[in-house]
């Protein structure tokens, strides 16, 4: 099916509650680009795993994604797809399974997220081998990169080419970084690739007896914070720039924090968010943030009363893609 099919689609049958929020939030997400705006991305959740990559790749090469904020778990699972693909089980039943079921799993080396078990050696084993080698080079160089940098000399220096099982074309990473994407990772020890890195640099060996000896290669959170400031400061002031979620949790918060940063923390003028969607299935009750309406952020200084807001209860790996297919297909 065709882009436009799908945007034909949606404006004919998506009429009211959260259909009709998804068209709104497609069609406001399109009119914000046309006015000459820029959307930061937000991924939570497994959505590399869950094989977003397909349609964001192209969002990404169509340029209607400028930055993406996204969890350690994403930033890896997209290249662990990459390379590992084939080997990857699909679990249509995991509902029913039990805990021993979910043991026998764990003893084969397969790691399960949601329907789909991720092979430990083919996929986290094999990027790891490849890794350790631009860490080791930072060290003895005595240099320091973000976590999206590290994943970015492994594309650009063709580390991984050999094994792709994919399309490139469906990994997001690989568009990102033909773009030179800035990608902001918080909380990035909380990932395999995280455990890995700290592992090896409280001594642990890999097979061929490599460790890493400096944790500070590594940009910290903090001065990853820093970074979304530079960049904020400096794109605001070129366009309006849009907030695109899926799922919450910290790829959310993080970002989104970086406007009332700005204005209250440093005493900057400073725009808020041109344009706000939030996909996740977190309802709102008991201070859950993740499921916090989006006018509570007005009270933040995150939003204007006037920026186009919405919130999408529902899965993001349904709505989102329709709403890419729908961006894609505006003029």
């Amino acid at each position: 099916m065709q882009h436009e099919h799908i945007r034909d689609f949606v404006d004919r049958h998506f009429l009211h509650f959260n259909a009709a929020t998804l068209r709104d939030a497609s069609r406001a997400y399109a009119a914000h680009l046309k006015a000459g705006g820029k959307m930061l991305l937000t991924l939570a959740g497994a959505m590399s795993t869950a094989e977003l990559g397909i349609i964001l790749a192209e969002m990404i090469r169509k340029d209607k994604v400028h930055a993406i904020c996204c969890t350690g778990a994403n930033l890896e699972e997209d290249i662990f797809n990459l390379v590992a693909h084939k080997q990857y089980r699909s679990v249509p039943h995991y509902q029913d399974l039990s805990p021993q079921d979910e043991l026998a799993l764990l003893k084969e080396g397969m790691n399960r997220v949601t329907d789909t078990c991720i092979p430990e050696q083919d996929a986290m084993r094999k990027i790891e081998k490849e890794i350790i080698k631009v860490w080791k080079r930072a060290e003895k160089e005595n240099k320091r990169y973000f976590p999206y940098e590290f994943v970015y000399q492994l594309i650009r220096e063709d580390m991984l080419k050999e094994d792709f099982q994919i399309d490139p074309k469906d990994s997001w990473l690989i568009a990102a970084c033909e773009k030179n994407l800035p990608i902001w990772t918080p909380g990035w020890e909380d990932s395999t690739l995280g455990n890995i890195f700290v592992a090896l640099a409280r001594g642990r060996k890999n097979h061929h007896g490599q460790t890493l000896s400096n944790l500070s290669i590594v940009k910290s959170g903090l001065e990853q914070m820093s970074s979304l400031i530079d960049w904020y400061l400096a794109e605001s002031k070129r366009a309006d720039i849009g907030f695109f979620q899926i799922g919450g949790g910290i790829a959310g918060d993080f970002p989104i924090c970086v406007v009332p940063l700005i204005s209250q923390d440093l005493g900057i003028a400073c725009k808020h968010w041109a344009y706000f969607c939030q996909i996740g299935d977190s309802t709102t009750s008991y201070g859950s943030y993740s499921g916090a309406v989006p006018n509570e952020k007005i009270t933040w200084g995150k939003l204007g009363v006037d920026t186009p807001r919405f919130m999408i209860e529902s899965d993001a790996t349904i709505v989102a893609p329709l709403i890419f297919a729908y961006v894609l297909s505006s003029p």
